[in-house]
């Protein structure tokens, strides 16, 4: 059986920082010793890695890789390229494409198109609509990562709207209930305001405006009160803004909570100052918001209320995001950028090493039930990244991978970088080459 021995590693893991050695045998960790570990038997690899952290692969719990219908603006191939390049190993995919995940039939043959095209491991959310219920009383929670409840609309225009229909969701999901919470009316009035002052050119430093507080901490308190009426087991997505980080709980750890909290890099790197430099690039839903939520997220995160870092990559092609504001789509890649950009984080002291791999890499594990993946631990799946902690670097054209080609760190300088990513065991990125044919598996959970 093939062997791939990293040496020398500091490894990132479980709140400790130490000196390793991992023996991959296969698709697993087969050992982890000190330092100098030998191997025996033929056929091994030696990767030296001193001076390189070690981390377990990143588990992204909410991309839209665009897959099926969106050739133009990104497929599972391509934002995977993009992601493990980025030293994520496993992906949670969106289910507003073309067709809508909404039935089993249809998240079947995304499920099959996507093992065809996939270096990471992947799973798909179940949409939820306001009148398919009875699909989603069927679901296999073993099989789906959750179900997706736009309870704001947004790209593809998924909106459950129906009272009566989102408490049933809550009421009866057989699996954990994602939402996007932003309150429609509030968004809608807002809306109208500034569409009748500026028409379709509405300046973009009056998004957080429009997506404003009120319309994101009315739907998220909505989401949390049913959660608890009904026992539902709840993840809110992309939360933005201060106010409604008092709807979270630290007591207890990720995996024994009823109801989760998730950010996003974008969220944490950027403010409602940066729209002047950034415009179109930076519109994402919910809204960038002021630099006091910024720092309340930032505060919510380092305690605990908020259980997750992910990205909420939505790429669109450029010719679509450089229209007029209302034209323009929201949302952006950033799958190749979000660990290096919670890296950097770190140079500047916001964040630990140790607590960047437990919100990327710990905590969705546990709060999935993905099993043996999110950790570095003996007979786990080998899903490893290796990094050079200072080893600098620009974003540019050059080196961006998304398909579509742009991305809003454009220009940003690193400290560190991805050397190193392992899917499974296999070496799927090596300082810049990518086994294109590789392909990844699909997640199963245990709840």
């Amino acid at each position: 059986m093939k062997q791939i021995l990293i040496r020398n590693a500091t490894m990132v893991n479980e709140g400790s920082i130490k000196k390793a050695s991992i023996l991959i045998r296969g698709d697993k960790i087969s050992r982890i010793g000190e330092a100098e570990t030998p191997v025996t038997g033929s056929n091994v690899t030696i990767i030296d890695a001193e001076g390189k952290w070690l981390f377990p692969g990143v588990i992204d719990d909410q991309v839209h890789f665009r897959d099926p219908g969106f050739p133009e603006k990104a497929d599972f191939h391509s934002e995977s390229m993009a992601a493990v390049a980025g030293g994520v190993t496993s992906v949670m995919d969106m289910p507003n494409t073309l067709p809508q995940t909404t039935t089993l039939q249809r998240l079947d043959e995304k499920l099959e198109m996507v093992a065809g095209k996939s270096l990471t491991n992947f799973a798909l959310y179940f949409g939820a609509t306001n009148d398919n219920i009875d699909e989603i009383r069927k679901l296999d929670n073993t099989k789906v990562c959750g179900i997706k409840v736009f309870m704001g609309s947004s790209t593809g225009n998924m909106l459950v709207d129906n009272p009566e229909s989102l408490d049933r969701i809550f009421a009866e999901a057989p699996v954990l209930v994602a939402v996007h919470a932003e309150d429609d009316t509030v968004i809608r009035k807002n809306l109208d305001h500034y569409e009748k002052q500026f028409g379709i050119n509405i300046p973009f430093t009056l998004h957080p405006k429009i997506r404003s507080e009120e319309a994101c901490y009315r739907s998220s308190a909505k989401a949390v009160e049913l959660a608890r009426l009904h026992g539902t087991r709840l993840h809110v997505l992309h939360l933005s803004t201060a106010s409604e980080m008092e709807l979270f709980d630290n007591r207890v750890p990720a995996k024994e909570k009823q109801i989760t909290a998730e950010v996003c890099v974008h969220h944490l790197w950027f403010d409602e100052s940066d729209y002047i430099k950034y415009g179109t690039r930076i519109k994402w839903n919910p809204a960038i918001k002021t630099k006091e939520d910024k720092e309340g997220l930032w505060t919510a995160l380092l305690d605990d209320r908020l259980d997750v870092i992910a990205t909420d990559h939505a790429p669109h092609t450029w010719q679509e995001k450089a229209k007029p504001y209302l034209l323009a789509p929201s949302g952006g890649p950033l799958v190749q950028h979000s660990l290096v950009a919670m890296l950097e984080m770190y140079h500047h002291k916001k964040i630990s090493l140790e607590k960047v791999v437990e919100k990327m890499c710990h905590a969705p594990a546990d709060i999935f039930g993905i099993p043996d993946r999110g950790y570095i631990r003996e007979g786990y799946k080998a899903d490893l990244v290796l990094i050079e902690p200072h080893q600098p670097w620009t974003v540019s054209k050059d080196n961006i991978l998304y398909k579509c080609g742009w991305s809003p760190f454009e220009g940003t300088r690193f400290t560190s970088q991805v050397t190193h990513t392992f899917v499974n065991g296999h070496l799927v990125y090596d300082n810049g080459l990518i086994d294109t044919e590789y392909r990844g598996e699909q997640l199963v959970f245990l709840r």
